[in-house]
């Protein structure tokens, strides 16, 4: 499915993917902070990306960029193989969550469509990788990513947590510590009308956590019904 495109050019197309989320256009600057280069020589790649035949971005100037139907399918192609990737390192190698993102972000451009496919059988085609993003499917399609911010609940509400963001090794390893992993249940005890902070109890943990809304918004997970508590 995928040309024969160089490194940087697929890092572009994931970044504006990511940035998107198939909604909205990724602006320039947001490219560029991302992918840890100039604004100018962001806009300058997406320009180029838009002139390619056929053209990967639909790029507007002071609009931003949004992938082609052909861009998109890069993109979820690479990441496809960035989440197969995750997830064999935690599950088959014993690697820990906050180390997998970037030895991910350096194979998944170098793996043939066979080693692919071969992960997927070993690990029985999972559908999210350890942060909980969903992985594409075979025929390139996005399942549908669950959740709400951690931000949004309310005292008295048991969630479970869905997904957790992935860039952040610090950031995962406080998460998992204190047992804010995929696939656990918490209770928020307490929101804070100052500060946003939220007092929540983790299941299995000693005793109440207070987390602020840096981290609150970008915890993502689903209610808990009563009769599944």
């Amino acid at each position: 499915m995928r040309r024969e495109l160089t490194q940087p050019v697929e890092d572009y197309l994931k970044a504006i993917y990511e940035l998107s989320g198939g909604e909205r256009r990724a602006g320039t600057n947001e490219i560029a902070e991302r992918l840890g280069v100039s604004p100018a020589s962001a806009s300058e790649m997406v320009k180029k990306l838009s002139e390619t035949h056929p053209p990967l971005v639909d790029y507007q100037k002071h609009r931003g960029a949004a992938l082609t139907p052909e861009g998109e399918l890069v993109a979820l192609e690479i990441l496809r193989h960035h989440r197969l990737i995750e997830t064999f390192l935690t599950q088959v190698l014993g690697y820990t969550w906050d180390e997998v993102h970037p030895e991910a972000d350096r194979l998944e451009h170098v793996i043939s469509e066979e080693f692919e496919e071969r992960i997927a059988r070993l690990l029985g085609d999972p559908q999210s990788d350890p942060h909980g993003d969903p992985i594409p499917t075979r025929e390139l399609d996005m399942p549908p990513a669950a959740g709400l911010p951690l931000k949004e609940m309310h005292p008295g509400e048991r969630v479970v947590i869905e997904r957790v963001p992935s860039g952040d090794p610090a950031l995962l390893r406080y998460l998992s510590e204190n047992g804010l992993t995929p696939g656990n249940r918490l209770e928020v005890l307490e929101v804070s009308p100052f500060d946003e902070n939220l007092i929540i109890q983790v299941d299995g943990q000693p005793g109440p956590l207070t987390i602020g809304p840096k981290v609150t918004q970008r915890i993502l997970v689903e209610r808990v019904k009563l009769n599944a508590a």
